[in-house]
């Protein structure tokens, strides 16, 4: 098997091995019976440390990115603070850009820096500034890259940004939420590590809260996978078994999610009410060469800055109808949110702070007419 769409079904799910079954059975089980004292069979014994459902999502994750292994976690900060555990230690340093999710920066000033690790944030899309960062780097430094963010939808470089990292002598990782394996191959483009809120366009159905963390290093991967085990932070195999059934069809579905999104997209913009249009699929968008190279697809999220003002856009997002209004992303369903007072309050007053004129929306499949009428009769209210 060697191309995605035919790995995103099959890898990690073989066949039942006792009843034939197509798809694995679901392992809802917390011990296991050995044959003997220390004789476990196939290696499960307890299911922080194994279960064969959570492996299965484990092997299609590592298969899909190109990595050496994957680990699969409770939620995508639970997946992040494994990596970080496994990697920082006091007088490390973190370098991450200016407009990432708010909670990895909350995760890493409220947590990681007191315990003695620097946090630098900078603009990833100036490759100068990135350089500036990095000038006398610790041994252990962390460039952490999203790409593209979350909500001003920026597009960084991984190529150029790796290089740069690696030359620092710094760990590249990249937050590939927004784009998922289906458009976006951060480790094919020379970094480190990928990161992922399963939660989102993974699992697909907003029925699950989860996180990955893929690596294409044998020795870090080991690391991580002893956090993962002595912390405990795993998935349960509910949802890793939901999060495999939402992969199947993740690259149908972000097909339409993108269509979808280029189409609400081209629609805002030169609308009276609207400021300005976050959307890397957009040809005057600043990222758009650079996305058009390292992407197979613009993805479902997109920004739009209201003229009218923070009144403007709290009306607007509260004034949907396809759209529902709530936390999250990457689901079938369309979302609209307002960052500033929503999934980026925790970040208000930093220089990570979202303009209060700022509406995200996570375009879903529903049909494309129907969404872009939805918003159009939101603004005009």
């Amino acid at each position: 098997m060697t191309e995605f769409d035919t790995r995103a079904v099959h890898a990690g799910q073989d066949p039942d091995a006792t009843t034939g079954a197509v798809i694995p059975p679901l392992h809802l089980t917390s011990t296991y019976v050995q044959d003997g004292i220390g004789q476990m069979r196939n290696g499960y014994e307890y299911s922080r440390s194994g279960n064969p459902t959570r492996d299965s999502l484990q092997t299609l994750l590592a298969d899909l990115d190109g990595g050496v292994a994957a680990y699969s976690f409770s939620s995508g900060l639970a997946a992040e603070d494994a990596l970080l555990r496994a990697v920082l230690a006091p007088g490390a340093r973190v370098v991450m850009g200016n407009d990432v999710y708010g909670g990895t920066h909350r995760l890493v000033n409220r947590l990681h820096v007191p315990w003695g690790v620097e946090l630098v944030v900078v603009d990833m899309s100036d490759l100068d500034l990135v350089r500036g960062a990095l000038e006398g780097a610790p041994a252990t430094t962390v460039l952490w890259v999203e790409t593209p963010t979350n909500p001003l939808m920026k597009i960084a470089d991984v190529a150029a940004l790796a290089e740069i990292g690696h030359a620092a002598g710094a760990l590249v990782v990249v937050d590939n939420t927004f784009a998922s394996p289906a458009l976006q191959q951060p480790l094919s483009l020379g970094a480190d590590v990928v990161a992922y809120s399963t939660t989102k366009y993974l699992g697909g159905h907003s029925d699950i809260v989860g996180g990955a963390i893929v690596l294409k290093d044998q020795g870090l991967a080991e690391e991580v996978g002893f956090v993962q085990f002595g912390a405990g932070a795993i998935s349960s195999p509910f949802d890793a078994w939901l999060t495999i059934r939402g992969i199947k069809t993740l690259s149908v579905r972000m097909e339409r999610h993108s269509r979808n999104a280029q189409a609400v997209a081209e629609a805002l913009v030169g609308d009276s009410a609207v400021e300005r249009v976050y959307y890397p699929g957009l040809p005057d968008h600043p990222g758009h060469d650079v996305a058009s190279r390292q992407m197979r697809g613009f993805g479902g999220m997109l920004s739009v800055a209201l003229a009218g003002g923070p009144e403007a856009a709290k009306r607007f997002a509260e004034s949907t109808e396809v759209f529902a209004l709530a936390e999250s992303l990457g689901g079938v369903e369309s979302l609209i949110g307002y960052p500033s007072e929503m999934t980026h309050a925790s970040v208000k007053g930093t220089e990570l702070a979202v303009p209060e004129n700022v509406v995200r929306l996570s375009v879903g499949i529903e049909d494309a007419g129907d969404l872009v009428a939805d918003v159009q009769q939101a603004l005009r209210r």
